[in-house]
């Protein structure tokens, strides 16, 4: 059998991600590698032109053959940066991704450096809303509504792990059935928001290994949206604060829905990709 080095596994394991229709198969390969060596990017460069170890290709090899079928990175790894923060992330809930950190930023700008506020996430997920929220605001109290059983242990998981067990409370069904929205000073929420229509055409790392209650947003994209608007409406006191995350297509139709029900001083931010992104609005 020839030797093979590192370099030689990245070679190969890029040709079969690049047969598999990934957009960047070198960089997949490299981080793969990474993931199978724990390897630093430098030491990974260091030594390409070395040997590579048995256990190193055997594993390599099967790791390359699960992207190679679409399994996200974050769910290889078994976990996602989100906001600094590490989150444990697997099919039981959306992967954490980078446009949501603008959520997060949005909120932070309506939340005081020093507010002893409660907040809520609906539809927490891994957790990842909430758990930003409470690192960057730590007199700062909050609770995960989470209809999936799976997703509601996962996000326990995280916040745990975090170490925010303390000011992070759980609700295990849907944010209809909470009763916690008029002692909420803010909440956030990313809600399913794709048009039902869309679904079949997404990547399939999103497709086939999100769960569609995080991404069916029903036939216009909006359902989510005119449920927690209508519930925030009728239940939100005067003066708190809702931040939702949107499409990029959505800012004009959220926005109606908030002007309609009440809602005053509304905001946008757009994602690094400058696309709309979040939404921000204080019910009246």
């Amino acid at each position: 059998m020839s030797r093979q080095s590192y370099r030689d596994l990245i070679q190969a394991g890029a040709d079969q991600l690049r047969l598999a229709g990934l957009a960047d198969p070198v960089r997949e390969a490299r981080r793969l590698l990474q993931l199978t060596t724990d390897f630093s990017a430098t030491t990974l460069i260091s030594c390409e032109t070395d040997e590579a170890c048995p256990n190193h290709i055997e594993r390599f090899t099967a790791l390359v053959a699960r992207r190679a079928d679409r399994v996200p990175f974050a769910h290889l790894k078994g976990e996602a940066e989100f906001y600094g923060l590490t989150l444990k992330s697997d099919a039981r809930a959306l992967i954490p991704r980078a446009d949501t950190e603008t959520v997060v930023d949005l909120a932070l700008n309506r939340i005081p450096e020093d507010a002893d506020w409660t907040i809520a996430d609906l539809g927490t997920g891994t957790g990842a809303l909430l758990a930003a929220l409470l690192t960057q605001r730590t007199q700062v109290r909050g609770t995960g509504i989470e209809a999936s059983e799976s997703a509601y242990e996962l996000a326990g998981e995280n916040l745990k792990h975090l170490g925010l067990e303390d000011r992070a409370d759980l609700f295990l069904g849907s944010w209809a059935n909470w009763s916690g929205w008029k002692a909420c000073d803010l909440i956030v929420s990313n809600p399913p928001y794709i048009e039902r229509a869309v679904l079949a055409a997404l990547e399939p790392e999103v497709r086939d290994h999100d769960p569609v209650s995080a991404l069916d947003g029903g036939q216009d994209g909006l359902d989510a949206y005119r449920e927690i608007i209508a519930l925030g409406a009728k239940h939100m006191r005067p003066g708190a604060h809702l931040v939702l995350e949107i499409g990029f297509e959505q800012k004009q139709a959220v926005s109606d829905l908030l002007s309609a029900a009440a809602f005053a001083n509304v905001s946008h931010r757009k994602d690094l990709g400058g696309n709309d992104r979040a939404i921000a609005a204080t019910k009246t």
